[in-house]
């Protein structure tokens, strides 16, 4: 078994998101808490910038709770840069206990998976999970700066600049992280930096394999079934392997990194990715809609490239993982 049926479930109190420019002029723009004007944000970098940003949307998410920093018993969160930076350094701020994660793409769902674990154990009354990612600062980590004007493939995928943070609870009116189901590493030999969604598209399937088997839930059971950042590219395998494996996820499936962009005329390519994909379009779009009846349940399942330039340099395949919560307006 893979999958915690949580006996206590978590109630989500509040929710935060900001977006940069860019994502706040995509079809999701509504539902973003806060769009900046320009991605530094007065900063003196992208990295600082996106300390910032992950600082912000902790704190907002906070006070749209009436919560201050001790009412939390453990901030959960990630991005993508080296060591993880811009959440050691945003925690540094805030003086909250800390647990650092590094999922890659899928460390929403991690923190949320891994928050609600510590709250329905009875070790944590309160947490706050977030994640954030920057186009500039991940740009430059995992491909080339901007300043060197390389060619992005059609296969390729924008890094969503952005943070959100979401505050679970014992106590609560709901909606309910009910069901974590927890990813294996899955690699298909995929070597291509430059196509995420092929090489996380099979993690992805393989984890709702066995949330179907282990909840007995199948994609009808769910009003939405949503993936973090498999892009255009990976949402079509997904729903390819899965048809194979007899699950018809057609009418319910769909991508955060599909929905946030308008990739025909906003040239994403492939559509979005990053820590911030997930989380945004999950503490804006899905949170928001849940909260006025459009979804009952709903499958977020966010997924990561567990890979770095060194060792792809090195010749090296991209192992995926993919991590699921089922989020409820019931307790189940």
């Amino acid at each position: 078994m893979q999958t915690v049926k949580f006996q206590n479930p978590p109630s989500i109190v509040s929710t935060y998101t900001i977006v940069g420019p860019k994502e706040g002029e995509g079809p999701l723009k509504d539902y973003f808490d806060l769009i900046l004007e320009d991605d530094m944000w007065g900063q003196e970098s992208f990295e600082k910038a996106e300390s910032k940003i992950q600082e912000e949307a902790i704190k907002s998410a906070l006070s749209n709770g009436n919560l201050a920093n001790n009412d939390i018993d453990y901030l959960i969160s990630g991005d993508l840069l080296n060591q993880i930076i811009t959440s050691s350094y945003t925690a540094r701020q805030l003086s909250i206990p800390f647990y650092g994660l590094y999922g890659a793409c899928s460390t929403m769902t991690e923190a949320l998976s891994l928050g609600a674990m510590l709250v329905d154990g009875g070790f944590a009354k309160k947490v706050i999970c977030a994640t954030s990612s920057h186009f500039s600062s991940a740009e430059r980590q995992f491909r080339f700066p901007l300043e060197y004007g390389s060619q992005r493939n059609f296969s390729s995928q924008w890094t969503v600049t952005g943070a959100g943070a979401t505050v679970l609870s014992a106590d609560g009116n709901g909606p309910y992280v009910t069901y974590a189901t927890t990813g294996k590493i899955v690699d298909m030999g995929i070597k291509d930096a430059t196509n995420m969604g092929a090489a996380m598209a099979p993690a992805a399937m393989d984890t709702l394999i066995s949330h179907f088997n282990d909840t007995g839930y199948s994609p009808a059971d769910y009003d939405l079934i949503i993936s973090g950042d498999l892009g255009i590219i990976g949402k079509s395998i997904v729903i390819d392997l899965m048809q194979k494996e007899g699950f018809d996820l057609s009418e319910k499936f769909t991508d955060c990194g599909v929905e946030i962009f308008d990739h025909k005329n906003q040239d994403t390519h492939a559509g979005g990715s990053g820590c911030a994909c997930a989380a945004t379009v999950f503490n804006g779009y899905i949170y928001k809609e849940v909260l006025k009846g459009s979804f009952s349940r709903v499958l977020l399942i966010a997924t990561g490239a567990l890979h770095s330039t060194t060792i792809n340099q090195q010749g090296e395949s991209i192992p995926g993982i993919a991590h699921a919560v089922t989020i409820d307006i019931n307790k189940g």
